[in-house]
Formats: structure tokens, sequence, C-alpha cells
């Protein structure tokens, strides 16, 4: 009879004894750090919308944009960086639409004002 051994000669492949490889499993404890990104560094345009909503609340475009300035605040707090930098890039875009056609329509009336159209 053949006797099987742990130690395998070069003939004959190697049978594994289950007493000579003890399996040592450690779990090290692990503490895990959440790391959420800066957020303080977007522009929620907050002043900015409350002064074009009321003062140059060109058709609603004041409104718009402090509405979309809220959700830039709402966003931050959840920690949704990605969704409070494209909220802030849109209340930015309305924000400066409200403010350019609200100063183009004050100029117009200023000019118009002066100058006042005469009937022909």
């Amino acid at each position: 009879m053949e006797s099987k051994s742990c130690k395998g000669d070069s003939l004959r492949p190697a049978v594994s004894c289950k007493h000579s490889v003890e399996k040592k499993t450690m779990t090290n404890p692990t503490t895990v750090i959440e790391i959420y990104p800066d957020t303080t560094e977007v522009n929620d345009y907050y002043l900015w919308s409350i002064f074009n909503f009321v003062y140059l609340n060109f058709c609603c475009l004041g409104f718009i944009a402090l509405a979309y300035s809220l959700k830039v605040r709402d966003k931050k707090l959840l920690n949704d960086l990605n969704g409070a930098v494209e909220d802030a890039k849109t209340a930015r875009l309305f924000n400066i639409t409200s403010s350019a056609l609200a100063t183009f329509c004050i100029i117009l009336i200023f000019i118009f004002l002066r100058y006042p159209l005469t009937d022909y």
C-alpha cells in the first residue's frame, strides 16, 4: 500500500493534508472615515437672487433665480456637489438675464422720459 504523505515527490502530484495547513484568519478592526466634498466652494447667488426678486423681477426671472438658489442651498446640505454646481450655474444664468433685461428696460425708460416721442 502506498502511504499518502503531505510532501509530494516529483513523480506524482502532492496530496494536501488537513492537519498541515492551518488557516488563520484575523480580522483587523477598520475605521471608516467619510470624507464629504467641500461644498463651501459652490456659490449659491442667494443675495443676488433676492435683489433681482425684489427690485428687478423682469418676467419673473428673479423668482426663478431665487428658486434655484434655494435648491443649491438644499443640495449643499445633502452633500450633492454635482447637483449643487448645476443648479448654481442655472441660478447665475437667470440672475444675469434678469439683471440685464431689467437694466435695459430702465435705461429705455430714462431715454424715453428724456426724449419723448412726438406725435407724427
